[in-house]
C-alpha cells in the first residue's frame, strides 16, 4: 500500500497562488503575451491531467487487454500527428513515417520493459500505460526536433544538397550530412540530461515513487530502466523517422518535395 500523503484539492488551488510571483516578474518586464500563453498552458495542463486521471481510473478498474491496447493506439496516433504538425511539415506526407517509427521503437522497448518488470497480467494498465507514455513523450520531443532541423537545413542549404547530387552523390549520400546534423541537435538534450541524472536533479518518476513509499533502491532501479528505455526508443525512432521520411520528402530524382514544407518558406 502507498504511504504517499494526500493533497487536498483546496490546498492545491491555494498552491497555484504562488503563480503571482512569476506573473508579477513578467508583468514588470512588459511580457503580457507570455503571461497569457503561460496561463493558457497551465489551464490546459490542469484540465488535461484531470481528464486523464478520470480515464486512468476507468482503465485501472477494468484492466481489459483490448481497452489498454486501444488506448496505446490512440497515444501513438496523437503523438505521430503532433510530431509532424509541430515540425511544420505535411501530415498527409509524413504521418505514416512518424507512426511506423514510433510503433517500432516503442514496441521493442516496451516489450523488453514488461519482460523485466513481469506485471500480472502482462497488459496491466498500471504498468503498460505509464511506461508507454514516458517513452512516447520523450520520443515526441526528439522526433519534432529531428524532422524540423533536417528539413529546415535541407531547405536553407538546398544549393549544397543539389551540388552533391549533381556531382554524382546518391540521395542518401547527399542527405547524410543533414541527417547527422539533425540527429545531433535532437539527441544532445537527452544526452546532457542523462549525464547529469542523479547529481544535478532527481527525475520525476523516481521522486514520485519515493514520495509514494517505495524504497530508494527500487525507485532507482525503475528509473535506470526508464532512462535506458527512453534512450533506446529515442535513438531508434529518430533514425527511423528520417529514413522513412525520405521517400515522401523527395521525388525519384532526389529533389525535395515542396508540398512538404507547409509552415516554412522555401529558399530556392
Amino acid at each position: 500500500m502507498s504511504n504517499a500523503a494526500t493533497i487536498p484539492f483546496t490546498q492545491l488551488i491555494a498552491f497555484y497562488g504562488l503563480l503571482i510571483i512569476p506573473f508579477a516578474m513578467l508583468w514588470q518586464l512588459k511580457l503580457g503575451d507570455t503571461i497569457r500563453k503561460f496561463s493558457v498552458s497551465l489551464l490546459r495542463m490542469t484540465f488535461q491531467l484531470g481528464l486523464i486521471a478520470l480515464y486512468l481510473e476507468f482503465l485501472f478498474r477494468f484492466n481489459h487487454l483490448w481497452i489498454n491496447l486501444g488506448w496505446l493506439l490512440v497515444m501513438l496516433i496523437v503523438a505521430s500527428s503532433l510530431i509532424v504538425k509541430q515540425a511544420g511539415l505535411s501530415r498527409r506526407h509524413l504521418f505514416s513515417a512518424s507512426l511506423i517509427a514510433l510503433l517500432v521503437a516503442s514496441s521493442i522497448v516496451l516489450t523488453a520493459m514488461l519482460l523485466l518488470v513481469k506485471p500480472t497480467p502482462w497488459y496491466d494498465a498500471r504498468y503498460l500505460v505509464p511506461l508507454a507514455g514516458m517513452l512516447l513523450g520523450n520520443c515526441l520531443t526528439a522526433n519534432i526536433l529531428t524532422l524540423e532541423r533536417f528539413y529546415q537545413s535541407i531547405d536553407s542549404q538546398y544549393d549544397r544538397y543539389m551540388n552533391d547530387l549533381l556531382l554524382g552523390a546518391s540521395q542518401w549520400e547527399a542527405a547524410l550530412p543533414f541527417i547527422r546534423e539533425a540527429l545531433k541537435a535532437a539527441l544532445n538534450p537527452m544526452i546532457a540530461t542523462t549525464a547529469t541524472l542523479g547529481i544535478v536533479y532527481l527525475p520525476g518518476m523516481m521522486t514520485g515513487q519515493i514520495l509514494g513509499g517505495t524504497d530508494p533502491i527500487t525507485a532507482v532501479a525503475y528509473q535506470v530502466m526508464i532512462m535506458a528505455g527512453i534512450a533506446i526508443s529515442t535513438v531508434v525512432s529518430t533514425v527511423l523517422i528520417l529514413i522513412l521520411s525520405l521517400k515522401a520528402g523527395f521525388d525519384g530524382f532526389g529533389l525535395l518535395n515542396q508540398n512538404l514544407l507547409i509552415n516554412q518558406q522555401t529558399t530556392y
